[in-house]
């Protein structure tokens, strides 16, 4: 299929390793952006959770960091995993865009581990939030033109996909009883903008990078990104679900609306680990029609 890059046991790897840094950058900044917002009424315990999982996922985060540089040096090197310890081949790598974006990455993870801290933590916590979405804009397919356009969409994009999945183990945790309707009820009224902004970016990134709408049925990455947009649609109609159905029964005393909202918003997680495999496999494995 055109576009695709050749299938081995590293690339494979490469994508695996990559989504696994997606799925811990999304939680340690989603995190950080849950507490930001709902700090004032979410529970105690509630927010406890939020602010271990941003510096669980920021920690996790730091070790595929790492990780991806070997991987990287194995599958630029032709030596296989020789090339994965090999210092010329590592310094190759350090000096290409991936050497950039390890700096605002690890720097940001870091800077997010001050979610633990008080109020004040929260605030350096916020700006390592912004520097890991920066980073992803140092490498990947936003290099291409118009690089600026590219790079602001997205990381809006990083943010507004952080801001939900962020949310994901927190809400489940709210959703054990009927007193966590009221934070239920105020994310979805949040929700509301971040999805018009995950939309709306991830739209604008992918019609600048597709070129026209007919390439996305002709090549590798067209038809990765429609697989894509396919989970995210299954994504929202759950969402929508929660808001329209689920989160007023909660709040009406309904005693299966909290298990069944729980299921839901564990079904949302899955997906989402469908939609980060998807993205890996398009930064990694495929080539944007527009530089072919």
């Amino acid at each position: 299929m055109t576009g695709l890059a050749p299938i081995d046991g590293l690339a494979l790897l490469a994508v695996g390793a990559k989504a696994a840094g997606y799925a811990a950058a999304l939680l340690a900044m989603g995190g950080v952006l849950f507490v930001a917002v709902f700090r004032r009424i979410a529970d105690a315990d509630v927010l406890r959770l939020a602010r271990r999982l941003a510096a669980g996922a920021a920690l996790v985060g730091l070790a595929v960091l790492a990780a991806r540089f070997g991987i990287r040096a194995a599958r630029i090197s032709g030596m296989g995993w020789d090339g994965a310890t090999d210092p010329m081949m590592l310094g190759f790598v350090w000096q290409s865009p991936l050497g950039a974006a390890a700096i605002w990455r690890g720097l940001g993870e870091a800077a997010i581990l001050a979610v633990l801290l008080p109020v004040a933590g929260l605030w350096l916590a916020i700006g390592g939030t912004v520097a890991v979405a920066v980073s992803y804009a140092q490498v990947g397919h936003t290099l291409g033109d118009p690089r600026a356009a590219l790079a602001v969409l997205l990381v809006l994009h990083l943010l507004a996909a952080a801001f939900w999945v962020g949310a994901l183990a927190p809400l489940r945790r709210a959703a054990g009883d009927v007193d966590g309707a009221d934070l239920l009820h105020r994310f979805g009224i949040v929700a509301l903008g971040a999805v018009a902004a995950l939309v709306a970016a991830g739209t604008a990134l992918a019609w600048i990078l597709s070129g026209s709408l007919p390439a996305l049925f002709g090549t590798a990455y067209g038809w990765t990104l429609l697989g894509k947009v396919a989970v995210v649609t299954a994504l929202f109609g759950l969402a929508a679900l929660n808001k329209l159905r689920l989160v007023p029964a909660l709040a009406a005393g309904d005693p299966s609306a909290p298990p069944a909202l729980r299921r839901s918003i564990a079904l949302e997680g899955a997906a989402v680990i469908l939609i980060l495999v998807a993205t890996a496999t398009l930064t990694t494995m495929t080539t944007p029609p527009v530089n072919l």
